[in-house]
């Protein structure tokens, strides 16, 4: 027994002598879970979600409900033309936009009690199904609002009953109770009774003052019909991603043995120069991850049916920039680890927070408004986000410009600090 107990001893403090990995152990669980519950979590603050409103009709009810949209703290709502919009919804810039139709301001009163409804199309991001039930939500709150004030009130009770009475789609039963009920309404409202009194209608069974037809925003070209959305795409981009910089991890590591055996030293005895030689290990390592993203990729084609719908061309700059910064990653791991023991823990961290940030977990756009802002700072968030617009959302070869100048950007830095900053010798 006493010897059992020395062996568990000896365990135990092996395990904690190592204090950078224990350290990891117990950072890495709470930084991960603080994360998930800062998105999940009640107390989270519901990021402002971009929409577009286009106001067809121009009615003192549709700019009331464009203002009301405007006001309303869970979006952030841009009023613009309907082909723009759709644009920006395609490109990811706006999650959905609201087309109200020309005769909503006449057409939603009546509507409520059964009249013919006007149309609201509702052009919405497929990969993002979430924030499309916020926003039919909202509208309809909104709607309701806007309809019932400009409706049990004043000029507008009167044009109902107007409207009410020569509703010939109505049956006349039901014709003569509306109009009864707007008599009485009127004559609470002149008896200067509470206006909430209004309200007491609306347990008859009233319904929504408009209908509406969903369109998802897929891409399309002159001579093919729009392509559905394939969720495969992005689970494929932040996996990639995720385990292409893991993958970088290792070679890292493997540069850290390399050391430890002395063969680095063996090599700089050669007549070859520190940035040659570091230089090397990046083009291998990018030329490797590059070749891993293809394989991934081209089963994601065949298999799960992911297509690259935007430019091939700037499908192919990202994904070699990526490779380039996940080369540049894992040699900057090497340059600051002291022993891979020690760097292992500390790299898979850094490795599970970019990937977190980045949105290949969790798409970013359901992230708090700050951390949505913060992770731009990050390069995987632009990698994510470029894999999505060059495979299903179909854009152009501009839109992988700036994703691929921030990702050189990022491994310039790296392989700088990782040539200035790599030791030869432990």
């Amino acid at each position: 027994m006493q010897a059992l107990l020395a062996l568990v001893s000896a365990e135990i403090k092996l395990h904690f002598s190592n204090r950078r990995a224990v350290l990891m152990s117990i950072v890495a669980p709470i930084l991960i879970a603080a994360f998930f519950g800062s998105l999940f979590g009640g107390s989270s603050k519901m990021a402002g979600i971009p929409i577009g409103v286009v106001d067809l009709d121009g009615s003192v009810l549709s700019r009331s409900v464009v203002a009301a949209l405007r006001a309303e703290s869970s979006l952030k709502t841009t009023v613009t033309d309907e082909a723009d919009a759709v644009a920006q919804v395609r490109a990811g810039r706006l999650r959905a936009v609201a087309v109200l139709p020309q005769g909503l301001g006449e057409q939603a009163g009546t509507a409520m009690f059964g009249g013919s409804k006007p149309e609201i199309t509702l052009h919405y991001d497929p990969s993002q199904a979430s924030a499309l039930a916020v926003v039919r939500g909202l509208l309809a709150q909104t709607l309701m609002q806007e309809v019932s004030r400009a409706t049990l009130s004043g000029a507008g009770l009167a044009r109902m009953q107007q409207q009410v009475r020569g509703a010939a789609s109505l049956p006349a039963g039901q014709r003569e109770d509306l109009v009864k009920m707007f008599d009485a309404i009127a004559q609470v409202q002149h008896a200067d009774a509470a206006i909430s009194a209004a309200s007491t209608p609306q347990a008859g069974g009233l319904s929504l003052p408009y209908s509406t037809r969903e369109i998802e925003a897929l891409q399309s070209s002159a001579n093919a019909a729009p392509v559905a959305y394939n969720s495969y795409a992005h689970s494929f981009a932040g996996m990639g991603v995720q385990f292409i910089l893991m993958s970088g991890v290792e070679l890292a590591l493997g540069l850290l043995l390399m050391r430890r055996l002395g063969l680095w030293k063996r090599l700089r005895a050669a007549p070859l120069s520190r940035a040659q030689l570091l230089g090397s290990r990046i083009l291998a390592s990018a030329l490797i991850s590059l070749i891993v993203f293809a394989v991934i990729y081209a089963v994601a084609i065949a298999a799960f049916g992911v297509r690259v719908l935007g430019s091939p061309a700037g499908f192919a700059l990202v994904l070699v920039c990526f490779s380039l910064l996940t080369a540049s990653f894992g040699l900057l791991v090497a340059a600051l680890g002291r022993t891979p023991e020690a760097t292992r823990g500390l790299a898979i961290l850094a490795t599970l927070l970019m990937v977190m940030l980045g949105g290949a977990w969790v798409p970013a756009f359901i992230f708090p408004e700050w951390l949505q802002t913060l992770s731009l700072a990050v390069p995987t968030r632009w990698a994510v986000d470029a894999l999505d617009a060059m495979t299903w959302r179909g854009l152009p070869f501009a839109d992988a410009l700036l994703p691929s100048a921030v990702m050189l950007g990022f491994s310039a830095v790296f392989g700088m600090v990782a040539i200035w900053r790599f030791r030869w010798e432990e």
